[in-house]
């Protein structure tokens, strides 16, 4: 049996329609907890699948300091995050996940009333 040759993946080679990048980044928005890096990273692949240099232009920036600013070695600012997401052509939106909102509201509501009736 002869040896195995293993390549090195690279996500960005598969990333070839709007709908698939639009997909991965939700996927590693909702597996991200909050680590913002990953989502910098994540961009970074999509802007790769697109062409770093188009897309550092669309978005204003430096091919070099969108290479820096998406690497995953650090967390970009959300400007730069807006710009990206803007280049890529897609669109951020947010959706509520939970009653957590509701809940604390209703816990102020109820701190009020009692002191209300203190």
């Amino acid at each position: 049996m002869g040896r195995t040759k293993t390549t090195r993946y690279d996500v960005a080679e598969h990333l070839r329609t709007p709908e698939e990048m639009a997909a991965y980044l939700e996927a590693c928005l909702e597996e991200a907890d909050g680590d913002a890096t990953l989502i910098a990273k994540a961009l970074g692949d999509i802007a790769r699948a697109q062409g770093m240099a188009q897309v550092a232009r669309d978005a204003g920036l430096s091919r070099e300091s969108l290479y820096k600013a998406l690497s995953g070695d650090r967390s970009p600012g959300f400007d730069t995050i807006l710009k990206v997401i803007g280049a890529l052509g897609l669109k951020l939106h947010a959706q509520a996940t939970s009653g957590r909102l509701r809940d604390s509201r209703a816990r102020s509501r109820g701190r009020m009333t009692k002191r209300r009736a203190a």
